[in-house]
Formats: C-alpha cells, sequence, structure tokens
C-alpha cells in the first residue's frame, strides 16, 4: 500500500479512541474501507499511533539537509588529482591513499567528477611489417567495392577454432556442507578433450561445422592432408550445391593453409579469387579484427553452447552444429556489412588497430 495521507492517519487516530485503543479493532474496522487486502497492516496502524502521540503530528518527520563534509571541495579536490596522477588505481587503494571512506571516494569519481571506469581492451599484436600490409589490403578491397558495391558479399571467409569440452569445477564456487570433512576430489586429465571445428562464412550463409576425425572418428588437428581433404570431399561439393562458382576464397596464413600442395589445390578450384598468404591477394597477418569468424562467429557460438554444460564431445558437437545453424542470415548480412565498416577504418587508421571499431560498435 502506498504512503498513507494525513486525512487517512486522522481516520486511524479517531478509530482507535472509539474502539477501545486497540490496534486490533482498529485493523478489523478498516475493511469496510479498504477492503480484506488494501488496508493498512497492523504495524502500520501502530507506527501510526506511536508517531502522532510522540509527535502530536499527522505528517511526516521534515529531515533538515545534513552537511555533507566528506564530499567537501577540499576532498573533491585530493580525488581529482588522484586521478590526474594515476588513472588506474583502484578505488580501495585511492581511498586508503586519501584516507577517505570507499564509498565517498566512490560517489566523488562517478557523482561529483563524473568519471566511469573503463577496462583495458586486449588486442593482435602487430609486427612493424604488418601495418603496411593491412593498409594495403584495405585499399585493395576497398577499390573492389567501389567497382562492385556487392564485393563483400563474395568473399567466403575461412578459419577453425578449437571447443574445449567444459568439464571444470571451480572450486571457489562449489560448497559441501556436511558434519565431517567429506574429502571430495575431482580428478581433471592432463590433456582435457577438445574438438576443431572449420566453417566458412559469407553473407547468405554459413558452410559448417566440420570438425576434424580420422578414419576411427576420434577428433584431431589440422594438418596439410587433413585440411586438403576438408577442401576436396567437404567444401567443393557445398559450394557446389550453393551455386557458388564465382565466390572468392579468404583464409588465414596457418602452415597447413599455404603448403604448395594446398595453394594449388586451392588455385585449381577458385583460380585467381583467394585471399590468403602466397595467393593471388595477400591476406595481412594477424588481422583477428578483419575476420568474421575471429570477431563475430567463434565469440557468439562460444557464448551459447556451454549453456547447458555439456558433459562429452559428442554434445559439445551437437550444441556447435544447432547454434551454428540457426543463425539467421540476416545476422549474417549484419556481419558482413560491419566488415566494410572495418575495413573503411583500416583504410583510415592507415593499417593500425581499429580504435574506432574496438571502443565505439
Amino acid at each position: 500500500m502506498e504512503r498513507l495521507t494525513p486525512e487517512q492517519r486522522l481516520q486511524i487516530v479517531q478509530l482507535y479512541n472509539e474502539n477501545s485503543r486497540s490496534v486490533r479493532n482498529v485493523f478489523r474496522a478498516l475493511r469496510s474501507t479498504y477492503g480484506q487486502h488494501n488496508r493498512p497492516t497492523e504495524r502500520t496502524i501502530r507506527n501510526t499511533i506511536t508517531h502522532f502521540e510522540t509527535q502530536h503530528s499527522l505528517l511526516d518527520n521534515i529531515r533538515p539537509n545534513r552537511p555533507r563534509p566528506a564530499r567537501c571541495e577540499e576532498n573533491i579536490a585530493a580525488v581529482a588529482e588522484s586521478v590526474h596522477k594515476d588513472r588506474g588505481e583502484s578505488i580501495r587503494r585511492r581511498s586508503q591513499q586519501l584516507r577517505l571512506t570507499y564509498g565517498t571516494t566512490w560517489r566523488i569519481l562517478r557523482r561529483v567528477l563524473k568519471l566511469k571506469a573503463y577496462k583495458l581492451q586486449l588486442v593482435q599484436q602487430l609486427k612493424p611489417l604488418d601495418v603496411p600490409k593491412r593498409h594495403r589490403f584495405a585499399l585493395w578491397a576497398l577499390e573492389k567495392y567501389q567497382v562492385d558495391p556487392t564485393f563483400s558479399r563474395q568473399i567466403l571467409f575461412s578459419c577453425e577454432a578449437h571447443f574445449w569440452l567444459n568439464g571444470y569445477v571451480n572450486k571457489q564456487n562449489c560448497g559441501i556442507w556436511d558434519e565431517e570433512q567429506p574429502e571430495q576430489i575431482q580428478e581433471l586429465p592432463l590433456h582435457p578433450e577438445k574438438t576443431t571445428v572449420w566453417c566458412g562464412l559469407w553473407a547468405g550463409g554459413i558452410i559448417g561445422p566440420y570438425f576434424f576425425k580420422n578414419d576411427a572418428g576420434a577428433n584431431v588437428t589440422v594438418n596439410g592432408d587433413r585440411y586438403r581433404a576438408m577442401i576436396t570431399d567437404y567444401v567443393m561439393p557445398e559450394i557446389e550445391a550453393r551455386d557458388l562458382g564465382a565466390i572468392w576464397f579468404q583464409q588465414d596464413g596457418a602452415t597447413s593453409h599455404t603448403s604448395h600442395q594446398s595453394m594449388d589445390l586451392l588455385r585449381e578450384h577458385f583460380g585467381e579469387h583467394i585471399i590468403s598468404r602466397f595467393g593471388p591477394v595477400d591476406w595481412p597477418p594477424r588481422s583477428c579484427d578483419i575476420t568474421p569468424l575471429d570477431f563475430f562467429l567463434w565469440g557468439y557460438v562460444k557464448s551459447k553452447v556451454y549453456a547447458d554444460k555439456p558433459a562429452s564431445i559428442q554434445a559439445l558437437e551437437e550444441n556447435i552444429t544447432r547454434v551454428i545453424r540457426q543463425l539467421p542470415v540476416e545476422m549474417l548480412e549484419r556481419v558482413i556489412e560491419n566488415w566494410t565498416q572495418r575495413i573503411d577504418h583500416l583504410r583510415r587508421s592507415n593499417g593500425q588497430h581499429l580504435i574506432d571499431i574496438i571502443f565505439k560498435n
């Protein structure tokens, strides 16, 4: 029930005097006015009577504005100077150095100085020769885009990722209540199970997932022979089934991708439409920020597949397949549009990190 008005409080006081000064009788009498479930509680009635008898008033007490010496100009200036000297200091350490409470320091930072806490962003380290390569690729891609605005929709971006079986227990979040020490332990494997998955992404959909396995069905990592077998037995039939004959094929510079045998196989299928290290169009190294699978797909999939805590590699792979196949085409189209924006930022930054993308998008 909302706060009582002075008229409602007066009614309670009158009923209290008319009903043998009994809170219980007042509670019963108010049923005819408010109904059974909307009437003031006995506690509210008792507090109203006590307030009237002690304060001789039916109005709320008006508290005078108390001074806030902790947030005086001197302390505000001290916190501001502390931030100017070291922006990365924690609130707790800062409050200890200034001999202020944690709450006071926090309020000065947030409410008075209007500051916000930002987390450090981790990006791929670039080597000196990477920057001009990134810039040249951006210029080439934008030139193709100017000639054909649908160019970005004609690229099949490809990449692999490892998905580790999520079978660990965080002992800090696991408590066992018992009368005696249960001596509960959990054995962890030296090499946790994982699955290696490949996908190809373009504006119209996703080819994959493809899981690398040997003839016995066991999970294996990628090497040149397995990569070429995937291209021949899986990727090319999928491209033909989708009628993507003129598509560009992009891959990173992994050794299994760029060996002589692998590049010869790709040239056989894609001709000059290859974006790769040692390819007709050079793909810049250490450029996860412009690879749609790295800046979007793998993070999105990993945020979904562990929700039900899969207990086996088979369950994990089923989750990966389900999440990828449920991705709407509209989302992939937006990813490719974002890729074009990233390429333009890459041109304007002369190949440096995409600061505008990292902190604003």
